[in-house]
């Protein structure tokens, strides 16, 4: 229960807290402690009537408490001027006393002040609830190399006074690029297909009736709107990507050509490990291997799970092995594990 709260509503709780703080730090710090409350309470007392107001109040009650403490933050000991609700409130406040906040959030983690780099960690961060470690990955990098990154952000945010909120209209054509990069909404409907009995199932293998249908239909009406306005951007190919990667039966050579695209935009050595995976479902594994040759990425786990799938699917079993054994080395969860040790067993 409390995964569950935690990945729909984190941000939700967050957002509420750097309103309320005006603090990006303590709010999450004050978030973390919610969340680990609730984690001890609620098995034992029960899950409250409204687990995100019940959130909200806990992290502000911890939020006082550590601004008590730090006397760094005593100028925002006002805080205290505002009656703060006890334990017996917390099951009775309303959601609808919370205001929604999580777009001003996205604009504060993607404020243009900021690196390109650091908006996007930052929002997976702050929104997405990832660890550090996880956006480490994600971006190729050391742990340590994303948390110097992420501190650097935090303390430009506070040393810029950047502010917690929408900007005006005239300032958001400059201002939606950077927040448009970490909306995902067709890569999210899959999220209940992609484990099944502790291990990852791959997109073909998905069980479709757990996709989120209005998620897709949202993502496809946002995408064809987009697309409409003349959006032709990185984004917009992405989400055409995930649109198609919906479909029955997957246009792969429509894939291959968009990720064709995509590396023509970024220059991402991952983009073309996805594309070397369209090519092979089109051209053979043969081919694909081609595409993953001199790709710099001997320290990502996909491009070697990807390589050992394609000597696999060529009969080359020893070095589908290596291949497998190298993502394992890699691999940092427990049901990506799991898949790749069957994989292997299976050779």
């Amino acid at each position: 229960m409390i995964g569950q709260v935690f990945r729909e509503h984190w941000a939700r709780v967050l957002a509420a807290l750097v309103s309320w703080t005006g603090d990006l730090d303590v709010a999450e710090e004050a978030a973390q402690e919610a969340f680990a409350v609730a984690a001890e309470r609620w098995p034992r007392d029960g899950v409250p009537a409204d687990p995100v107001a019940w959130l909200v109040v806990t992290g502000r009650n911890r939020a006082v408490d550590r601004l008590r403490r730090d006397r760094r933050h005593a100028e925002k000991l006002r805080l205290l001027d505002h009656p703060i609700a006890g334990p017996s409130a917390e099951a009775d406040m309303d959601r609808s006393e919370i205001p929604d906040e999580r777009l001003e959030l996205f604009f504060l983690c993607c404020h243009p002040a900021l690196a390109p780099e650091a908006q996007v960690a930052l929002t997976l961060r702050a929104l997405g609830g990832l660890s550090t470690p996880q956006i480490a990955r994600a971006f190729l990098v050391s742990e340590e190399t994303m948390k110097r990154r992420l501190s650097r952000a935090r303390h430009k945010i506070r040393a810029a006074g950047i502010p917690f909120a929408i900007p005006r209209a005239d300032l958001l054509p400059g201002r939606l690029a950077a927040v448009l990069a970490v909306l995902m909404l067709l890569h999210d409907s899959r999220r209940a297909a992609r484990v099944r009995d502790g291990e990852i199932v791959l997109l073909g293998e998905q069980d479709r009736a757990l996709w989120d249908a209005a998620q897709i239909r949202e993502g496809r009406a946002l995408l064809g709107r987009a697309v409409a306005l003349g959006a032709a951007g990185p984004y917009a190919v992405q989400a055409a990507v995930a649109d198609l990667q919906t479909e029955r039966p997957i246009d792969w050579p429509a894939v291959a050509a968009l990720y064709g695209r995509l590396r023509e935009l970024t220059g991402s050595a991952v983009v073309e490990l996805n594309r070397a995976v369209a090519v092979a479902e089109v051209e053979g594994p043969g081919a694909a291997l081609a595409v993953l040759d001199g790709l710099p990425l001997e320290d990502y786990r996909y491009y070697h799970s990807t390589r050992a799938d394609l000597l696999r699917r060529l009969h080359d079993t020893e070095g589908a092995r290596a291949a497998y054994r190298r993502a394992l080395e890699l691999t940092t969860t427990e049901a990506e594990r799991r898949f790749l040790t069957r994989r292997l067993a299976e050779l």
